[in-house]
C-alpha cells in the first residue's frame, strides 16, 4: 500500500487515451511514468460503496449462492476459508491505514516537538512509558529514546516480565541506565523500618490478588512470566555497557538467581551506590549473604546503601569476620545499612556499625541472634556517633537490660545525632511518634534467660529519656501478655 499514489503526477506524460478523471488510486510502474488503473482498486472501491443497510444482506445473499455453486464440500470449506482470510487482511488494512492517519493527526495537532515529548516521557514509570509507546506512531519513536529507560522499574505483585523483557529495556537504555527494579513486591511496598516483610514466592503468585485465571492458565506447565539467573546478563560487557552507570540495583522476591549470576551482574556496577536484595537469601536458595557482601565489597566501592532482608528469619549463617572487615575496609561510604532477618552475632554486627564511621541509618530487624551486646560504649569515639535511626524491631534474643543501658547512655549524651529508635511492646506506657524502633512481638529477653519475657518498660528509662531529649522518638510496641511461640 506504500507504493499506492493518489492521482497522477503533474510530471507524468500522460497516456494516448486519457482515463477518465475519478479519484482512484493507480500505481506507478517501476520502468517508465505511464500510469495505469488497478482493477483491484476499481474491485476494492466498488466493494465499499456498497451502502451499509444494503451490503450485509447483498453479501449474505451473494455468498451464500457462491457456496451452493459448490458441489464439494471441501470446496466450499475452502470459499470459507479464503472469506474469513480475506476479510481478516481487509481489516488489518483498514486499522493499519486508521494508525497511519492518526499517527499524521498526531504530529499536525501535537503541541510538544519531538524532544520536548520525549522529556515528558522520561519522567514517566516504566509501565506509563510502554502505555504512551502503544498509542500511535508518533509516541512510539519518542519512546524509543534511551532516556526513556533510564530509571526501569518492572516490579509487581505478580510476574508479569520474563528475561527477555529485562534485557530489551536495559539493552534500549544503554549507557544512560541509572536505576533497575525487578522481580514480585506483595501488595504495597513497605517503608524501611517497617516490620512487613517483603519476602513473596512464585508458589503461592498465583494466590495473590489481581491474578487472573488468564494469568494462572499461562503458567500451567511453564513459567513463562519468570526471571532466572541471567536476568541482569545484559548489564555486563565492556566499559560501555549498561551496568556501567547504574546507580540503584533493587532486586525482589527472584527465586532462581544464584550466587554466580548476582556476582556477575555487581561486578559489571562499579558506579553502584543503592543495593537492595530482598527473598534471595534462605537455606534452600543459591544465594548466600557472605558471598554477596564480598562482591559488593570487591566491585562496588562507592555503595551508600544496602538493604538486604532474608526470605526466611535466622536461616543464613553465612556471614563470618574477613567479610565485615573488608567490607569496612573498601565500601567507607555506606550510609544506611539494614540486614534484617539473617542469624547475625552481636561481635560482628559491631564491627559493622564501628567501622562505618558514616552510618546514618541502621536496620537489624527480625535478625535472630542479636542479644543488644553491640550497643556498649558506642556513640562516642567507639562509632556511631553518626547514627540517626536505629531499628532492632522483632529480634528474638534482643534483652531488655542491653536497651536499658543503651537509652542510659543517650541521656548521658551518647547518639547526640540518634532521633529515631526502634525496639517492639503493644501495652504502651508512653505515647510518642513512631521513631526509635525496639518493639517485639515476642517481648524482651531477660538477662539471665531468654526464655524469660519483658513485656514492660519499667526498667527502661523512657520517660527521663523523652524528658533529657527533646524531639527524640522511641517505640517499643509489645504483646499485652506473653506468647512466646
Amino acid at each position: 500500500m506504500d507504493t499506492l499514489l493518489l492521482g497522477c503526477p503533474s510530471t507524468a506524460k500522460r497516456p494516448c487515451c486519457t482515463p477518465p478523471s475519478d479519484p482512484l488510486l493507480v500505481t506507478a510502474s517501476p520502468r517508465n511514468s505511464i500510469l495505469k488503473p488497478d482493477p483491484m482498486d476499481r474491485l476494492l472501491e466498488s466493494f465499499l460503496g456498497l451502502s451499509d443497510s444494503t451490503s450485509t444482506l447483498s453479501l449474505d445473499l451473494s455468498f451464500d449462492r457462491l457456496l451452493e455453486s459448490r458441489p464439494c464440500d471441501s470446496d466450499q470449506n475452502d470459499m470459507i476459508e479464503r472469506a474469513m482470510r480475506l476479510g481478516s487482511v481487509l481489516l488489518e488494512a483498514g486499522k493499519r491505514s486508521a494508525r497511519k492517519r492518526a499517527t499524521m493527526h498526531n504530529a499536525v495537532v501535537w503541541a510538544l516537538p519531538p524532544d520536548l515529548t520525549t522529556k515528558v516521557f522520561s519522567v514517566l514509570d516504566t509501565q506509563s512509558v510502554c502505555y504512551a509507546a502503544a498509542t500511535c506512531t508518533l509516541f512510539r519513536k519518542c519512546t524509543m529514546d534511551p532516556l526513556c529507560y533510564a530509571n526501569i522499574d518492572l516490579t509487581a505483585e505478580v510476574p508479569r516480565v520474563n528475561n527477555v523483557v529485562v534485557s530489551t529495556f536495559i539493552q534500549r537504555a544503554g549507557k544512560v541506565l541509572q536505576s533497575l527494579k525487578l522481580g514480585i513486591v506483595p501488595g504495597p511496598t513497605a517503608s524501611p523500618g517497617s516490620s512487613q516483610p517483603l519476602v513473596y514466592t512464585i508458589r503461592n503468585s498465583a494466590d495473590a490478588p489481581g491474578f487472573s485465571w488468564n494469568d494462572k492458565r499461562s503458567r500451567q506447565g511453564k513459567e513463562s512470566f519468570s526471571l532466572t539467573r541471567s536476568c541482569l546478563s545484559s548489564l555486563s560487557g565492556d566499559s560501555d555497557a549498561p551496568g556501567a552507570r547504574l546507580r540503584r540495583l533493587h532486586l525482589y522476591n527472584i527465586e532462581r538467581m544464584d550466587n554466580a549470576a548476582l556476582c556477575a551482574a555487581l561486578s559489571a556496577c562499579p558506579s553502584l551506590l543503592d543495593l537492595e536484595i530482598v527473598g534471595l537469601f534462605s537455606s534452600d536458595s543459591h544465594v548466600e549473604l557472605r558471598q554477596t557482601l564480598e562482591s559488593v565489597s570487591k566491585y562496588c566501592h562507592l555503595i551508600e546503601r544496602l538493604y538486604f532482608e532474608a526470605s526466611k528469619a535466622g536461616r543464613d549463617d553465612s556471614l563470618k569476620w574477613p567479610t565485615c572487615n573488608d567490607l569496612v575496609k573498601n565500601c567507607p561510604h555506606i550510609t544506611s545499612l539494614a540486614l534484617r532477618g539473617f542469624k547475625l552475632h552481636d561481635n560482628k554486627v559491631r564491627v559493622l556499625v564501628k567501622g562505618f564511621h558514616k552510618l546514618k541509618y541502621l536496620d537489624f530487624s527480625t535478625s535472630y541472634s542479636i542479644t543488644g551486646g553491640f550497643l556498649r560504649n558506642l556513640g562516642g569515639d567507639a562509632g556511631g556517633n553518626q547514627l540517626e535511626v536505629l531499628i532492632l524491631r522483632d529480634c528474638m534474643h534482643l534483652k531488655e537490660v542491653e536497651v536499658a543501658r543503651m537509652c542510659t547512655a543517650v541521656i548521658a549524651g551518647d547518639f547526640k545525632i540518634l532521633r529515631h529508635l526502634v525496639f517492639n511492646l503493644s501495652s504502651l506506657d508512653f505515647t510518642v511518634p513512631s521513631k526509635q524502633d525496639i518493639s517485639n512481638r515476642e517481648g524482651l529477653a531477660s538477662a539471665g534467660d531468654w526464655y524469660h519475657r519483658c513485656y514492660r518498660t519499667r526498667d527502661i528509662p523512657v520517660k527521663q529519656l523523652l524528658e533529657e531529649r527533646a524531639g527524640f522518638c522511641l517505640v517499643a510496641e509489645f504483646p499485652p501478655e506473653g506468647r512466646l511461640v
